[in-house]
């Protein structure tokens, strides 16, 4: 991805990080994600040359924007050259700008003081009536309290008068009353000129006596993210070398955006947030983790369409404080999911997957600001998260939209977004993650329910051609339980099962009558069947559509018991 000037630059990560939102899905919020992409490409064509001439780092302009599908590797040894060589410099500058205390956030403004001082005198202009008043009682009870206090009142009063000249009578020593001042100015006095005495020699023999005073310096901070420190550990190369894919691989904009993340995270509360209890467990219907990809990556689904439940939208986005704790909730559910499932040694998974689900979701409504909220605070906190972000259920403008919108976006970026319709989501999500780590819902055969099955047990595709008739053989050499389950996608199929024994005197039993099943039948049919003898379980499956079908299936032996 290419870097836009100090301000477009954390737009142009974005895009990627911008995948990283999990809370970014409203067909509406694309639309300011794809103009922040949309100025992206232009910058790689048009600038990156030109920055080249006149960047010095040799590193920071000879790293090309990747092109590749695949996913760029966490290894050091694996690195080009200028990669290595700008990873060296992030290095260094990191730890410069940890002796130098630059991780952390900067002092709170004091300026709000002096700002509400000046609106007091005003308000306090009408309040004179009233002290005008109260002065010219207290001279009423004065003059009737006057006459028992003037006579202690009036010797004070000529000794204070003839006390102030006293400074001079001090030096005469003559006067009585000069005396008894003498005695209670005489400290007052003394003071000041045994402070004279010590300031005299200071300022002209010891100056040397100042400087001795060595201030105490703090030792550098380690500064974590995400569990791992930035420099002097195996993950913390990982960690860098995400910046600086965000920045491609533009030293001073990746530390820059290290910086900004970490002083965020500081002021956010990050490690708070991660022990607070947001009691939002309804929000896990709608964004949620569920298995890995094809290459090990960590699965996360956003489905959208759950905010049609009006009790759970108003929960989530109903007033500010909602929205502001469903941010809080998205984020600290990105945070434990990237501690708890990702690995960020040199050679781990350290991204993951998003489906995102666009049936049914929400068009307009108090949710976008929220979303759009949470979209800039993952673009500019959380780079190079995503690995695959796939769009799945996707209406038909959306789908000509991003095709309007694909020649703006950089190879890259391109190589990271899928897009299907309905018919196709099942099918397109088979392509990075095998069925039986697609949840049910999604057109596979994983449910955290099922006794029977797990994402460990391995799903067999075939594909059913159109006005056909597939037969499926599961073989059982000894008497076991088994237990098969199956599915196919939208159904409009018939389907059979029959168990036939090896022995050839032995008679074939009707496990399941063929019968006709259709698209509002359960997505998911288990049939288990005791067998005493060797021989086989014949699945079959009729299609009579003009179209091809995907059958999914998968069988286990539950135990060896005979049937009594």
């Amino acid at each position: 991805m290419a870097e836009e000037a100090q301000s477009k630059a954390t737009e142009v990560a974005p895009m990627k990080v911008e995948e990283v939102a999990v809370t970014e899905a409203t067909p509406p919020a694309p639309a300011p994600e794809a103009a922040e992409e949309e100025a992206e490409p232009k910058k790689t064509a048009e600038e990156t040359k030109p920055e080249a001439e006149e960047v010095g780092p040799p590193a920071e302009a000879i790293v090309a924007p990747s092109v590749s599908f695949k996913e760029e590797s966490n290894v050091v040894a694996d690195l080009v050259d200028p990669e290595k060589k700008a990873l060296d410099e992030l290095k260094q500058l990191v730890q410069a700008a940890l002796a130098n205390n630059e991780f952390a956030p900067p002092p709170p403004p004091p300026v709000k003081e002096e700002e509400p001082k000046p609106e007091e005198p005003a308000a306090a202009a009408p309040a004179p009536e009233e002290p005008e008043t109260e002065p010219e009682e207290p001279p009423k009870p004065a003059e009737t309290d006057s006459p028992a206090p003037p006579p202690e009142v009036e010797p004070p009063k000529p000794t204070a008068e003839k006390e102030e000249p006293l400074p001079a009578a001090a030096e005469d020593d003559g006067a009585k009353t000069g005396e008894a001042v003498e005695e209670t100015v005489a400290p007052i006095a003394t003071a000041p000129a045994a402070a004279a005495e010590e300031v005299t020699p200071a300022a002209g023999d010891e100056p040397p006596a100042e400087t001795p005073a060595p201030p105490p310096a703090e030792p550098p901070e380690e500064v974590f993210i995400w569990g791992v420190p930035l420099l002097g550990d195996e993950r913390s190369d990982t960690i860098l070398l995400k910046f600086l894919r965000a920045r491609d691989f533009k030293v001073k904009d990746a530390l820059s955006m290290l910086k900004n993340a970490v002083i965020w995270r500081k002021q956010f509360g990050i490690e708070a947030l991660l022990q607070e209890d947001l009691g939002l467990p309804e929000l896990e219907k709608a964004v949620f983790m569920h298995g890995v990809d094809r290459e090990g990556h960590p699965v996360c689904y956003n489905v959208y369409g759950e905010f049609q439940n009006k009790e759970l939208y108003d929960k989530a986005f109903g007033d500010e404080e909602k929205r502001q704790r469903f941010l809080k909730w998205r984020i600290q559910y990105l945070e434990k999911g990237i501690r708890e499932l990702l690995d960020f040694t040199p050679g781990g998974v350290s991204s993951m997957v998003q489906v995102t689900d666009l049936k049914n979701t929400p068009r307009l409504g108090k949710h976008r600001q929220a979303t759009r909220q949470a979209v800039t605070l993952l673009q500019d906190n959380y780079p190079e998260f995503i690995a695959k972000k796939v769009f799945i259920n996707v209406p038909w403008w959306y789908l000509a939209f991003s095709r309007m919108m694909s020649p703006f976006f950089t190879q890259r970026t391109k190589s990271k977004f899928v897009f299907a319709g309905q018919s196709k989501s099942a099918e397109t999500l088979f392509k990075y993650i095998t069925p039986e780590q697609v949840p049910v819902a999604f057109g596979g055969l994983s449910n955290e329910s099922d006794p029977e099955f797990t994402t460990a047990d391995a799903v067999t595709e075939v594909t059913i051609k159109a006005s056909s008739k597939q037969s499926i053989e599961i073989p059982a050499t000894e008497a076991t339980l088994l237990v098969w389950e199956l599915r196919v996608s939208g159904w409009e199929v018939s389907y059979g099962a029959e168990f036939m024994p090896s022995a050839e005197d032995g008679y074939t039993v009707i496990v399941q009558k063929t019968r006709k099943l259709v698209a509002t039948d359960e997505p998911v049919i288990k049939t288990s069947f005791k067998i005493g003898e060797p021989g086989k379980v014949v699945l079959n499956i009729e299609n009579p559509t003009s179209k091809k079908k995907k059958l999914l299936y998968r069988s286990k032996a539950k135990s060896s018991a005979k049937p009594t």
